[in-house]
């Protein structure tokens, strides 16, 4: 296939609630989507980077400079037969900036899937029908509005719930809500939040009969994930750590935890996802796909990707209505009755654009071709 044109679009999704974790807070997402266009068909994506540099030192804008005046270049043109191939071009391109090379990567899948005539999920070499969903919880005002809205997601379904910590919200918020909800299959993300000071008290988690504690401390300092692990009987889970396969190798290597996180726009397409999945199976680590506020079309990437055998955990694979007022694809995900997602039989991603939605949201619009 040979890449014809990409278009890089800029849209505004409004969340149903605003989420809240221990480096901001967001009340909408503004993402940037990629269509690429080749000769053959259409595949499409989206940069999850945000708007500030909160989490990752990319965002919108630095993602959207870097497509457009290095990583388009690179690969309009370019005859591809492999998504593989895509990622090594990107690779040559630029150093870093995996959130903006995950943006085209994972739309050459698309691409790749559809033009074969078969599901993303099973070009991954996924295996399952359906995937566990969990619901990850913003930091919350009160212990009152936290125990209402964790029982609203027990309610309707969601097998996993996962919650925001930091410093000075922590080991009593937990013990509170494990009291409450003796049963639940729970887990605590602080999104590096801590550091060597908080190790005593992070191991007060290790009673609380935890799933795993996810990127306690500095995506940098997988000494000090190491530590805390030998430490506590807890999964130590690395999310914002993982940024490729060999920063992988290396946590294994060290024994930084026993669990990790793949999101997939993070660590650069589903190449490195895969990559990734079979080193932490190898090692006898499981893993789980993560969200970052993706629109429908970056759920459906993760959906996909979810459905691969080593994914052995719930993960952030929410139904639409758990984010946003309205999707941007149709039908939208929904939960199950069984607390899961159906993974996407259709061609490529398998989930349709509401084309019409998608041009009301329009902030801007910029078209590259070959």
């Amino acid at each position: 296939m040979r890449i014809e044109r990409i278009i890089l679009q800029t849209v505004r999704l409004r969340l149903r609630e605003p989420f809240r974790i221990s480096s901001g807070e967001t009340f909408h997402r503004r993402i940037l989507l990629l269509t690429m266009e080749t000769d053959a068909v259409a595949g499409r994506a989206e940069c999850v980077a945000g708007e500030s540099p909160n989490y990752s030192y990319e965002t919108n804008e630095t993602a959207r400079w870097v497509l457009e005046a290095w990583l388009i270049p690179a690969v309009l043109g370019l005859d591809f037969q492999e998504p593989a191939e895509v990622a090594a071009v990107l690779d040559g391109a630029a150093r870093g900036h995996s959130m903006a090379k995950a943006a085209i990567e994972m739309a050459a899948w698309d691409a790749a899937a559809t033009a074969r005539g078969e599901s993303l999920a099973r070009l991954l070499g996924g295996q399952r029908a359906r995937v566990q969903a969990g619901v990850s919880i913003g930091l919350q005002p009160d212990l009152d509005t936290l125990f209402r809205r964790i029982q609203e997601f027990v309610d309707e379904g969601y097998l996993r719930v996962k919650l925001k910590i930091a410093p000075g919200r922590d080991v009593d918020m937990v013990a509170a809500v494990r009291s409450r909800f003796p049963d639940l299959p729970l887990t605590v993300d602080a999104n590096a939040a801590y550091g060597v000071r908080d190790l005593d008290r992070l191991c007060k988690l290790d009673r609380l009969g935890l799933l795993l504690i996810e990127q306690p401390f500095s995506e940098d300092d997988l000494l000090l994930h190491a530590e805390l692990q030998r430490r506590i009987d807890t999964p130590v889970c690395l999310d914002e750590s993982i940024t490729s396969p060999a920063r992988c190798r290396g946590a294994i290597e060290l024994r930084a935890g026993h669990m990790v996180n793949i999101k997939p726009g993070r660590v650069g397409g589903h190449a490195a996802s895969l990559a990734i999945h079979d080193l932490c199976r190898d090692a006898g680590w499981p893993v789980w796909i993560g969200g970052m506020l993706e629109s429908g079309i970056g759920r459906a990437h993760n959906v996909a990707l979810a459905s691969l055998p080593n994914v052995l955990l719930p993960g952030d694979t929410s139904a639409s209505r758990r984010y946003w007022t309205r999707d941007i694809v149709c039908p939208e995900f929904a939960l199950n009755d069984d607390g899961t997602v159906t993974v996407p039989t259709e061609p490529g991603i398998g989930v349709h654009v509401d084309e019409a939605f998608l041009k009301e949201i329009e902030e801007t619009r910029r078209e590259f071709t070959a």
